[in-house]
């Protein structure tokens, strides 16, 4: 089994960016690690972590071969626990799965093994991997997040870029427990500057959040170039700061690219259950 390559991983030594020629024979060294430490220490993260977490990937362009030849089609869902010292760069994870499209297994749990043993070495950390297979595709349905949504807000924006220091909370009033939720999220890659697109939902246990002051805020991610996981710990972050809830939880369902969703999930919540994998309208 070849192990992932073992170069330097800040986010420019990936394939990102970059043309790239997607081999059909597996290969497991095309997965790029990235550090988490570094974007975590930007934003006063060091020592232990103040959330627990997973990011859940989606990746619905799965296939390979029997032993006979025949192609293979799954979905695949990879849970990545928060604690992760690394995360992998995704046009890598694409190429990676691509890299199963000629290659002969004996069935879902020999991908299964595969899957497990690179991507628990690209991550880290052990991942759990599950196969949705075509018998199955009925099963799977959407559900929208729930949530007070922030977007039925009439408010007038004049900046693009994340400012936590509009965010404001009622301090001296008593604690209340909601749910807020947004559809206008949207952040750039770190690299290309491409688009990503997004859901969020905030669950929290303190102060009341003015949630227009909410709404610009996470309005501000427009401009602003980071990976999907370092936004959810940015978002987390900022509001454990400045609005200080005694528990928080922050889910992000991003829209797919290149056949991949990443969906980081940070919570505080000591009773808290791993949210729901269910596909969004946007999905």
């Amino acid at each position: 089994m070849t192990e992932p390559k073992q170069t330097p991983d800040s986010p420019e030594h990936s394939l990102l960016g970059k043309p790239a020629t997607y081999q059909s024979d597996y290969d497991a060294s095309l997965l790029f690690p990235i550090a988490r430490a570094g974007k975590r220490e930007e934003i006063g993260i060091r020592g232990t972590l103040p959330f627990f977490g997973m990011d859940i990937w989606n990746a619905y362009e799965v296939s390979w071969l029997n032993l006979r030849g025949k192609p293979q089609v799954a979905i695949a869902t990879i849970q990545v626990p928060a604690d992760s010292p690394h995360i992998v760069e995704s046009k890598s994870f694409k190429l990676y799965l691509n890299s199963f499209n000629q290659t002969r297994l004996a069935g879902t749990d020999a991908l299964i093994s595969l899957l497990q043993a690179d991507l628990s070495a690209g991550f880290g950390a052990p991942v759990q991997v599950s196969l949705t297979t075509p018998d199955q595709f009925g099963q799977l349905r959407m559900q929208e997040l729930d949530g007070i949504l922030l977007d039925r807000l009439d408010i007038e924006v004049t900046s693009y870029t994340p400012n936590p220091y509009v965010l404001k909370a009622d301090l001296q009033a008593a604690p209340v427990e909601e749910t807020l939720l947004s559809h206008l999220l949207k952040s750039n890659c770190l690299v290309t500057g491409q688009p990503d697109w997004g859901s969020v939902q905030i669950r929290y246990v303190g102060p009341a959040i003015d949630q227009e002051s909410l709404l610009q805020y996470l309005i501000g991610f427009r401009n602003h170039n980071e990976f999907h996981e370092q936004c959810v710990e940015r978002i987390f972050t900022d509001i454990m700061q400045h609005c200080k809830p005694q528990k928080l939880s922050v889910y992000a369902r991003y829209t797919r690219r290149g056949g991949l969703d990443i969906n980081p999930w940070r919570s505080n919540f000591s009773t808290a259950q791993k949210p729901s994998n269910a596909r969004n309208a946007r999905q």
